[in-house]
This record gives structure tokens, sequence and C-alpha cells, in this order.
């Protein structure tokens, strides 16, 4: 069974950093691209980082740029988002998903096919 499992969220103060993990199993995802996503409460779900196969190419969201940070280990089949200078407006729920389609990034969540449960990250003023 191919599973996306995320950790790493929590109740952080504005300015702060977090470090998510997804971690994938059930089969190697080192051959698709693989992004996060969030999801506000009220607000539809929206992309934030995206990561090619190999980790060379790489693509963020406006709102994230110089702040996130989308990184993988394909041995431990698992990507990374390093998240600093947090801000309110930062708070959602942080998926991660794979992409068995491309090995280049893409910010339509309609490009991905396995989603992970979700972690909550919420920032405070």
């Amino acid at each position: 069974q191919v599973q996306l499992v995320e950790s790493g969220g929590g109740l952080v103060q504005a300015g702060g950093s977090l470090r998510l993990s997804c971690a994938g199993s059930g089969r190697s995802f080192s051959n698709y691209a693989m992004g996060w996503f969030r999801q506000a409460p009220g607000k539809e779900r929206e992309f934030v980082a995206a990561i090619s196969r190999y980790g060379g190419t790489t693509t963020y969201t406006d709102s994230v740029k110089g702040r996130f940070t989308i990184s993988r280990d394909n041995a431990k089949n698992t990507v990374y988002l390093q998240m600093s200078g947090l801000k309110p407006e930062d708070t959602a729920v942080y998926f991660c998903a794979v992409d068995w389609d491309r090995s280049l990034p893409a910010p339509s969540e309609y490009e991905y096919d396995v989603w992970g449960q979700g972690t909550q990250v919420t920032v405070s003023s």
C-alpha cells in the first residue's frame, strides 16, 4: 500500500521555524516530483512548494519564497519543508503529495496522485 505520512507540525510563535517531513512507503518515490500544499480554515487548498525527482529543480509560491525550503532524501524516501520566518497567515494543515506522471515539479494540485493525511501548523502572533 502506497502511503505518505507527514510529521513535524505544531504550534510556533511568529518568526519561528518548523521542519515538516513527509515519509513515503509502499514504493520508491525517487523518480517522481513531490509537492507540499496547505489548506487554511475556510479556504481552498493551495500550492506551497514542489521539487523534482533528484532535487535539482524547486518551485515555490510567491508568499513563501525566501522563507521556506523544500528538499528531499531519496535514500529515505522522504521530502522535507523547512519553514522559517513563520507568519500567522502560514497557519494551515500542510499536505505532501507525489506526482506519478512527471519528474519535474508542478504547482497544480490536480497533477498529484497520492496525498498524505496532513499535519497542522499553527503560528501565533
